[in-house]
C-alpha cells in the first residue's frame, strides 16, 4: 500500500538541508493542496511545528510529513522529487489524479476538484 504522499531520496535531501538552512530540524513538512493557480488548484509545501487533529501523519526518510483528511483523496499517490538541471533545481510533483495542469507545473484540477482558476 503506498502512502498518500510519496517523497524521494533526492526530494528527502533537499527538503532537510532547508530544515537545516532555516533552522526547522524536527519540523513536520506539510504538504497541501489550495484553490488558485491557471488549472484551479495548487501545490503548497511549509514547515510547521504541530499536527492538526484533521491532520494524516507520515513518516519517509526520517522527514514527518503532514496530509490534512481534505487534501488526502486530491493527493493520494502523489510522488514529490527534487530535480537538478543545468538551469538550477527545483521540485516536481507528480500526481496521478491531475486530469488537467499548466505550463508552470504547480496548477492542476482533478476529475472531482475544479478548484477556482487564476490567471497565472
Amino acid at each position: 500500500m503506498s502512502d498518500v504522499v510519496n517523497i524521494t531520496e533526492a526530494a528527502a535531501f533537499q527538503i532537510k538541508e532547508m530544515m537545516k538552512h532555516n533552522g526547522e530540524e524536527g519540523s513536520f513538512l506539510r504538504v497541501a493542496v489550495k484553490g488558485g493557480g491557471c488549472s484551479g488548484l495548487s501545490y503548497g509545501m511549509a514547515f510547521e511545528q504541530e499536527a492538526g487533529e484533521k491532520d494524516q501523519q507520515l513518516e519517509q526518510f526520517d522527514i514527518k510529513i503532514l496530509v490534512s483528511e481534505d487534501d488526502a483523496p486530491i493527493l493520494n499517490g502523489t510522488t514529490i522529487d527534487y530535480k537538478q538541471s543545468m538551469m538550477g533545481g527545483g521540485f516536481t510533483i507528480d500526481n496521478p489524479n491531475a486530469i488537467a495542469s499548466c505550463g508552470c507545473g504547480s496548477s492542476f484540477r482533478t476529475a472531482t476538484n475544479t478548484g477556482t482558476p487564476e490567471n497565472c
